[in-house]
């Protein structure tokens, strides 16, 4: 007789034992067609579109940037509890999802069709109100896609199998929006015409991307979860519309809801402060989730500061506006090699070790580009290609170990909060990219760096161009080194996720 709680809210019966379609792969994967575009297009030329286009002052930039990505953080944990009740109401996470593929492309051009003739204050309110805007139709759609692997499938590999491919399809979307989207700038002399013409073409790839992997959602959920054999007469909730108890009970009509302290309540959870309730109750009682938050977050930013800080090495340290072209072909030309190989390595020594690796690769390689402040040249796609090769892992890896906490937490206080939990896990992603950009502009500031509008010729400050290379280099390797302390508390391993699924097998 098998002890495992219930399969996950959503997961048909025959996932808990048979692999992953490939159809069902690719359609997830290509979600990440449009989260690789979104992370890595405004991240890259964002900033510099406001100091260097619009004449934003740097330090004005990064909080308009830094505004946009606190409502991120406001909102996110709000969506993820409306995609728990989405899925609990209809069978499936698809609504927001589809809401926010749709709206995107749209806001997302409208953020770099500022008029020139605006002048800096009127472009940087322009910029604030359209990005918040298309962070929060990006958000509609993250929150329930990172939800979906938990529901997708219990195993411990097929997770693994899963995001790998995810991020093949992610450094691909990187690639192609890292030098394609810069590229695309080149139709125009008129920079007004070069950034629409960026917004327009790369909001439809994103969308279309955001599209395909809406079906995922819709097959990945029903309405009714099944229940599961042999299992104890004991109470367990459920997402599906109401509450059932499992024995001679009568389900109740009423949606489980979560208090504060992340217990739950027959009371329906409804307005923000419940949302948040979901979120903190999550994050409260789960160390795992705490941890694996935090060595997140804290690369997030470590790789949001590099992101934002790579259109001024290639402009203001390489003197080459292609430059920023190939540095995106360095970092994600190898990656899409090592993606796959991170997956085999995880399958043999476990995700916590190899993502480990791969943390202290990266972290090598970034303090070793320090030394384009005594000779700068093409050498520095050498140390830029090995960290894309760890970066590899280290989105694989953990984005393959948040289904597992999702899971160990549903064994032990029931199923129905995955949304939460990709809520909280989305705000805390965004923070990090968010002080990424931030922090570029902080330094900036602090090394007196010069902003300039349209086709303005400035010179810039030695100590500017040694902020610039220390936020690409020593800044990025000590947040990764930070990382590594909470990482190392990480409890979970893969006895902890699959000896249910083992134990559930008939002899």
């Amino acid at each position: 007789m098998s002890n495992e709680a219930p399969p996950a809210t959503g997961v048909p019966a025959t996932t808990s034992s048979a692999r992953l379609s490939r159809g069902t792969i690719a359609r997830y994967a290509t979600g990440s067609l449009g989260t690789g575009g979104f992370a890595t297009l405004p991240g890259l030329v964002l900033t510099y579109y406001l100091t260097d286009s619009l004449g934003v002052a740097a330090l004005a930039a990064g909080a308009v940037i830094t505004v946009a990505k606190v409502w991120d953080v406001v909102i996110d944990p709000v969506i993820g509890a409306l995609t728990d009740r989405d899925l609990a109401r209809h069978g499936s996470r698809r609504r927001l999802m589809l809401i926010g593929a749709l709206a995107l492309p749209v806001l997302f051009a409208l953020t770099f069709a500022v008029p020139p003739s605006l002048g800096p204050l009127v472009a940087g309110i322009w910029v604030l109100l359209a990005f918040t805007l298309t962070a929060t139709a990006f958000s509609l759609f993250q929150v329930p896609y990172i939800a979906l692997p938990a529901e997708l499938t219990p195993r411990y590999d097929e997770r693994t199998r899963l995001l790998t491919w995810r991020v093949v399809v992610l450094t691909l979307a990187i690639l192609l929006f890292g030098a394609g989207g810069p590229a695309l700038r080149r139709v125009s002399e008129d920079p007004f015409v070069q950034y629409l013409v960026m917004g327009v073409v790369c909001g439809v790839v994103i969308g279309i991307g955001m599209l395909v992997a809406t079906g995922v959602a819709k097959r990945a959920a029903g309405p009714t979860r099944p229940e599961a054999p042999d299992a104890a007469p004991q109470p367990i909730r459920e997402s599906a519309p109401g509450r059932r108890e499992v024995g001679n009970e009568q389900a109740s009509r009423r949606p489980a809801a979560l208090s504060p302290e992340g217990g739950a309540t027959d009371a329906p959870a409804a307005g923000i402060r419940a949302h948040f309730a979901e979120g903190i109750g999550a994050l409260r009682r789960s160390r795992a989730f705490r941890m694996l938050l935090s060595t997140f977050v804290l690369q997030a930013l470590a790789t949001g500061l590099m992101l934002a800080g790579a259109q001024y090495v290639a402009t203001w340290v390489l003197h080459s506006q292609a430059a920023v072209e190939l540095l995106f072909v360095a970092l994600i030309a190898p990656a899409l090699l090592a993606a796959p190989a991170w997956g085999v390595v995880a399958r043999r020594i476990g995700k916590e070790r190899t993502f480990t690796i791969a943390s202290v690769v990266f972290a090598i390689a970034a303090v070793s580009i320090l030394g384009m402040l005594w000779a700068p040249g093409d050498w520095i796609y050498v140390p830029v290609g090995i960290a894309g090769i760890a970066y590899a892992g280290m989105q694989s890896l953990p984005m393959a170990m948040l289904p597992d906490v999702i899971s160990h937490d549903e064994r032990t206080h029931g199923p129905g909060r995955a949304g939460s939990f990709s809520g909280v896990w989305t705000a805390g992603e965004t923070v990090g990219f968010a002080l990424g950009a931030t922090t570029l502009a902080v330094i900036l500031a602090v090394t007196g760096y010069v902003s300039s509008t349209g086709t303005q010729v400035v010179e810039q400050p030695d100590a500017a161009i040694t902020g610039i290379v220390v936020s690409f280099s020593l800044a990025p390797a000590v947040l990764i080194a930070l990382s590594l302390l909470t990482l190392a508390r990480y409890p979970l391993r893969r006895a902890d996720i699959d000896h249910h699924d083992t134990e559930s097998q008939p002899a």
